[in-house]
């Protein structure tokens, strides 16, 4: 459901994401990992299975992002964020995963929580107003002002365009730069997947 704002409210059927099982990671070949350099990830799938990918992942020497949606009962299994290169919270998502009172708490406290936790490197969405990203230094950038029609795909071509980024060979900040630009240009279309930017337009 998308209000006039273009917020949008989701609600989840988790379908065959919820019968995908490590051993259907441990199936994969070898080859799979071996010829890739990102596994972006999120936590639409069990638990178990997100560990035994960020685990063949890490071993094969990848970059692996996780977008820590939904939350659910990852809290209880906050070891796995050693696994994390790039962790991409909204600012709802870091303060569950922190126990924060979002009121009381700002979004640097809560990343550093993060990386004391294990994950690496933090990329916080923070919708109208852009990302923040948190590494060896802490950048805001700031968001490409557009007219949100609908929000629904925001998250998704931002962690798609980020993963590619890196993928690329380009710094975390830039890769940011980009994902935010394809974020801004998902939310002025309606629709899921007819929302996803090309590349051409990212780049104009």
């Amino acid at each position: 459901v998308v209000d006039a704002q273009g917020e949008n409210a989701i609600a989840v059927a988790s379908g065959a994401n919820a019968e995908l099982r490590p051993d259907d990671i441990d199936a994969l070949p070898q080859s799979l990992f071996d010829g890739a350099r990102v596994l972006l990830t999120c936590l639409e799938t069990p638990l178990d299975t997100v560990a035994r990918a960020l685990t063949r992942a890490k071993q094969a020497g990848l970059l692996t992002i996780l977008n820590p949606a939904p939350v659910g009962s990852f809290c209880d299994r906050l070891e796995l964020l050693e696994l994390v290169n790039v962790l991409t919270p909204n600012q709802l998502e870091a303060a569950e995963l922190t126990g924060s009172d979002l009121s009381k708490t700002d979004s640097l406290a809560m990343l550093g929580h993060l990386r004391r936790l294990g994950a690496g490197q933090c990329v916080l969405t923070l919708g109208a107003d852009g990302c923040l990203v948190v590494s060896d230094r802490v950048e805001t950038i700031p968001a490409v002002p557009v007219t949100a029609i609908d929000t629904t795909a925001a998250g998704d071509a931002f962690n798609g365009v980020l993963a590619v980024a890196l993928a690329e060979g380009r710094a975390l900040v830039e890769a940011a730069r980009w994902a935010n630009r394809a974020a801004a240009l998902a939310v002025t279309r309606r629709g899921a997947q007819p929302s996803l930017p090309q590349r051409h337009e990212i780049e104009a």
